[in-house]
């Protein structure tokens, strides 16, 4: 058994967390839905809300349990036919854990989300209110990204964004990914015999999305989408552990504080409730490339973004939308809502404020994008 120590004491006895539980496990790889595991997992989940703790469920598996119950071996690639596998096995997947948290006198909740859902701010609050509510009423919210009704989510998302996006909508203290391996090695463990477990790191490590895997066949993730999850839900203040599903009472022992896993940590100090959402909106309109003046002041102190300091503009973007704002090297630093469009934009980059008026015939704001619509990425 794996040895405690003070880092995963501490987080073991966090309070509110947010699990997320892999299509693999979900489904026994690919074979139907687990009901055994499913139970253990119920089972698990009461205890650690008799604990105290409150606690979110994200849920993936719809799409592979539809497989199973379609009697389809290989993922299909047609939008049509994943959103109809979604459809069926969604109903599988809700009824099984409502029956096996019902046995404990525990209410679920069936949360369906996308990623359009998070990325508006007024839906965005709405799902925060919502999901407030139930952890207030001591029920299982079971999140689920909405297969069914989604477009490009089902080709480009996946549920390791969508649990960081639900860390951060509830602020939770800690998220556990739930996977089919023992969680991150420093290289691959199928083909690397010498391969380590990553034990514990920050989250911020640039050095982790270089090491990490590709997705498997039944889902859409992957060790690096764990690892970009990890870093979304460190912007607001969550750690995350990255560990083996299959683990006898896995949810029971992290609680305890056992070394399971990987433990990928918040490292800086969690960003405004507002700026997480500017922060974690998957659909940029465009982007500004910005001069190494206008990089390092952004990066140092904080400042808000001025059309002088704009070397390029790209994209079709209008007045209010989300534009990535990218260094010399092509990097980004930075995230915000612009205060011009893309035309506008065109024609007043490298101009001083001052001379914004003369270039358009008329000024809405000084700023290209204001501090307070920015965000760091």
């Amino acid at each position: 058994m794996s040895s405690p120590n003070s880092t995963r004491e501490k987080l073991g006895a966090s309070q509110r967390w947010v699990i997320k539980i892999g299509s693999s496990l979900i489904t026994d790889a690919g074979r139907g839905l687990d009901n055994q595991a499913i139970a253990h997992w119920a089972q698990q989940i009461a205890e650690l809300r008799a604990q105290g703790k409150e606690l979110v469920l994200v849920c993936s598996g719809a799409v592979a349990e539809g497989m199973a119950r379609l009697g389809w071996n290989k993922r299909p690639h047609e939008l049509h036919k994943l959103q109809a596998a979604a459809a069926i096995g969604q109903m599988g997947l809700v009824q099984a854990f409502e029956s096996c948290f019902k046995q404990h006198g525990i209410h679920t909740a069936q949360v369906l989300l996308t990623h359009d859902d998070l990325s508006n701010r007024s839906r965005y609050l709405n799902a925060r209110s919502t999901l407030s509510t139930l952890l207030e009423l001591g029920a299982i919210a079971i999140i689920n990204e909405n297969d069914t009704v989604a477009t490009d989510e089902i080709r480009l998302g996946d549920n390791d964004t969508l649990a960081a996006l639900v860390s951060n909508l509830v602020e939770a203290d800690f998220m556990v990914l739930l996977t089919d391996q023992a969680g991150l090695f420093n290289a691959d463990p199928r083909t690397h015999k010498n391969a380590e477990l990553i034990s514990e790191t920050s989250a911020s490590n640039p050095e982790l999305i270089a090491i990490a895997g590709a997705g498997g066949a039944l889902g859409r993730g992957g060790m690096r989408t764990k690892v970009s999850a990890a870093q979304r839900a460190a912007r607001a203040g969550a750690d995350t552990l990255i560990a083996a599903g299959s683990e006898t009472d896995v949810l029971l022992r992290i609680a305890r504080g056992e070394a399971l896993g990987s433990l990928l940590l918040a490292s800086a100090e969690p960003i405004t409730a507002r700026k997480q959402w500017l922060a974690n909106q998957l659909r940029l309109s465009g982007t500004l490339q910005l001069d190494a003046g206008a990089s390092q002041a952004l990066l140092r102190s904080g400042v808000s973004l001025l059309a002088v300091g704009v070397s390029a503009v790209s994209g079709d973007f209008k007045r209010g939308e989300l534009v990535s704002c990218i260094n010399a090297e092509g990097q980004e630093i930075a995230r915000g809502l612009v205060n011009y469009s893309a035309a506008e934009a065109e024609k007043i980059k490298g101009l001083a404020s001052d001379k914004i008026e003369a270039a358009l015939g008329y000024i809405d704001e000084p700023e290209l994008i204001h501090r307070d619509n920015l965000v760091l990425i």
